[in-house]
């Protein structure tokens, strides 16, 4: 019973200064036995207040000390979760007077653990389901791009084909004639190579397509970067294998950056890394160009709220670090269920 009031909140307080109060009085009683009768009046109440106020002072240096070792442990789980590690749980057993509060903080935790689960679980699946679609409308777009190639750019291929064949006989028989087809075959060749940049255009490469992402972003991240004057850096630091969800989103979203720092930066190098902590996928790119004030850019540009909008979908989110003459970072975290939490000693 009395293990059970001192483990309490406020009566294990009253508890332990009421035995402070009680040691100091015996201290006292033996004290004024034993030398009472040796020192005046004046002497002994200065040396019961020097008595009181040493116990008083060791006593709730002790109770603080107690106190301060719970606050540390609720900070460093505080601390993880806002990490994003939600698996943290906090020891009840040692918590004496924190009981209580640990407990909530575990059953809080055991709660939003479950729901950021169910959250990134129900994101993966509309992301892929999103994606079989994109690809289903791809293969349709393709089909149309291929009936209109034959219907137009093939057709005026064929017709300059024709017209070139006969030119070498018009140049001998009739120079004006030939004056006129020499003008319409550069007409008609300039029109084709117009609707085929139009057609290239429309186009756009599956570079995730029979490749994890590791593998794809070796081949495209290189080949982007020499393409448009940069100096590239992968840092590849992931051991699990990602979900095809996650490889989805986090391509897409590199994508956007990189295309924000050819057209925005002015930049020479770019390092890309992504990497995993103990419960989140980490995708940071950083590059060295002019950089930008926040106050300076309007809401929305700059394709944050795109990459923001794709990392939300599996319970994450992006940001966008930047200064003038220092470059621009940008971090995108993604929860990663695959590794199991630490649990927080106290």
């Amino acid at each position: 019973m009395m293990v059970r009031l001192f483990r309490s909140g406020k009566w294990g307080m009253i508890l332990m200064f009421a035995a402070s109060s009680a040691v100091s009085v015996l201290i006292w009683n033996s004290a004024d036995r034993i030398v009472g009768p040796k020192v005046g009046n004046s002497d002994l109440w200065i040396g019961v207040a020097a008595v009181f106020l040493i116990i008083s002072a060791g006593f709730g240096y002790w109770a603080a000390q107690r106190i301060q070792r719970r606050v540390d442990v609720l900070h460093l789980g505080l601390k993880q979760v806002s990490h994003g590690n939600y698996s943290v749980r906090l020891p009840e057993e040692s918590a004496q007077i924190f009981t209580a509060v640990f407990r909530e903080f575990n059953d809080m935790l055991e709660s939003l653990d479950g729901r950021m689960q169910w959250l990134q679980k129900s994101g993966e699946e509309q992301v892929m389901r999103e994606a079989a679609s994109n690809e289903a409308a791809v293969l349709e777009e393709r089909k149309r791009l291929a009936r209109d190639l034959h219907d137009t750019v093939s057709q005026q291929l064929f017709a300059i084909h024709m017209s070139a064949s006969s030119l070498p006989k018009l140049l001998l028989m009739d120079g004006e004639r030939a004056a006129s087809v020499m003008e319409q075959l550069i007409s008609m060749s300039s029109m084709a190579q117009k609707q085929m940049r139009g057609f290239i255009a429309q186009l756009r490469p599956l570079e995730l397509e029979g490749r994890s992402l590791q593998e794809a972003l070796d081949k495209w991240f290189p080949d982007y970067c020499r393409q448009n004057g940069l100096q590239g850096v992968l840092e590849w630091r992931v051991k699990e294998k990602l979900s095809e969800a996650k490889e989805h989103q986090l391509f897409l979203i590199i994508q956007e950056a990189m295309a924000n720092i050819v057209k925005h930066a002015v930049a020479q190098t770019a390092l890309l890394t992504v990497a995993e902590t103990e419960r989140q996928i980490v995708m940071t790119l950083q590059d060295d160009g002019a950089g930008f004030r926040a106050d300076q850019v309007k809401s929305g540009s700059y394709g944050l709220s795109i990459m923001r909008e794709r990392a939300n979908k599996l319970g994450g989110d992006a940001s966008i670090i930047s200064k003038p003459g220092s470059g621009t970072r940008v971090r995108v975290t993604l929860p990663n269920y695959t590794n199991k939490g630490v649990e927080t000693s106290g």
